[in-house]
């Protein structure tokens, strides 16, 4: 693509922000460097994370995970069953710090003495980005048997024993900001920490708000996430790592962004996804599946990403992408060129 198609679509983009003046308090927000401090690091291979991964990660779903990730006109995303693999010595594979192996001591702990039961498993992009040796402090916690506010009620039983006192934040649903369900930010020994129940969510075809969000299991919940990349758990009780999908860790190896579900269901679902793929395409430097990147230029997951998606979502999301560090803007926005995504992102309007 030529400089001048990426200014066009460059300039495109900053009108539409002008035109959205109830959008600026997420240009503040959004508006810098996605990467972390370790953004340099990004390009490297995947030799780092199969040595953590060793000879247990080989092959899955009877498929090497060196060579295609997915079987020739056969996408791994429709494939019916699920056969999970789990790498034991979670948290020496993912080089866990002194203070997150407190932190992590210490959940384990209340749950010991409350004897809830309670199975916490770290969710998505932390676990991804421990294996690609990034740093990164953004924790959300997946319970299995509570709500999040339930359970920090009793970790601040726990801590005002101490003289500790837990400042609880509650982060209410709001599904027009991507927010499904009920979070609750905490803060403990210094890191930021993210509780919320494992979910299962189903979708209407008027709108990208679940019609339903329940109570689910790690692979449901690990099915409703955007990318098989951001679908990883590492297991607190167990010290694993969990790929439910069989896949997360083979796409992670392969550089390949793909979904955890056929690529146009889950699309439709929640069609935000496109650019979310973007995105993280262009963050990783990485290749996007072949059935994704059709199901990316369908025409009606297209028209659904320009009458479902509010423009201040669409806004965010492009402002992560000028945002991110090195070349991922312009690998973004050659995406955008190459999927004809002009008209559903900055001339919705028009459609």
């Amino acid at each position: 693509m030529g400089t001048g198609a990426l200014a066009l679509m460059w300039l495109t983009a900053h009108a539409h922000m002008l035109a959205l003046p109830r959008a600026a308090p997420a240009l503040a927000r959004h508006g810098r460097a996605l990467a972390p401090a370790g953004a340099a690091r990004m390009g490297m291979g995947f030799e780092g994370v199969s040595s953590l991964m060793g000879a247990q990660a080989v092959s899955t779903m009877g498929m090497a995970l060196r060579g295609k990730p997915h079987a020739e006109g056969a996408p791994a995303a429709c494939v019916d069953t699920y056969s999970p693999r789990i790498l034991a010595n979670g948290g020496e594979r993912l080089g866990l710090s002194p203070r997150e192996r407190e932190v992590f001591d210490f959940l384990r702990e209340v749950v010991r003495e409350s004897g809830c039961g309670t199975v916490m498993r770290v969710a998505g992009g932390w676990v991804r980005d421990k294996l690609l040796g990034l740093e990164t402090d953004d924790i959300d916690l997946a319970l299995d048997n509570m709500t999040g506010l339930c359970f920090a009620r009793l970790l601040s039983e726990s801590l005002e024993q101490t003289g500790e006192p837990l400042r609880i934040g509650v982060i209410q649903a709001n599904p027009e900001q991507s927010k499904h369900l009920e979070t609750v930010a905490i803060s403990i020994m210094g890191l930021s920490v993210d509780l919320v129940n494992l979910r299962s969510e189903e979708y209407s075809s008027e709108s990208r708000i679940p019609s339903e969000v329940s109570f689910g299991s790690p692979l449901s919940d690990a099915q409703r996430r955007d990318l098989t990349i951001n679908s990883l758990f590492y297991n607190l009780r167990t010290d694993c790592i969990e790929d439910m999908t069989g896949r997360a860790l083979a796409d992670l190896e392969a550089r390949m962004i793909d979904t955890p579900l056929a690529p146009k269901e889950t699309l439709l679902d929640d069609p935000l996804r496109v650019l979310r793929a973007i995105r993280f395409a262009a963050r990783f430097d990485y290749s996007v599946a072949p059935a994704l990147r059709e199901a990316m230029s369908d025409t009606g997951v297209q028209a659904q990403l320009a009458t479902k998606i509010s423009r201040e979502r669409v806004l965010r999301e492009v402002c992560s992408m000028v945002g991110a560090a090195g070349a991922a803007p312009v690998r973004a926005f050659r995406l955008l060129h190459e999927l004809r995504l002009h008209e559903a992102v900055f001339l919705a309007d028009s459609l």
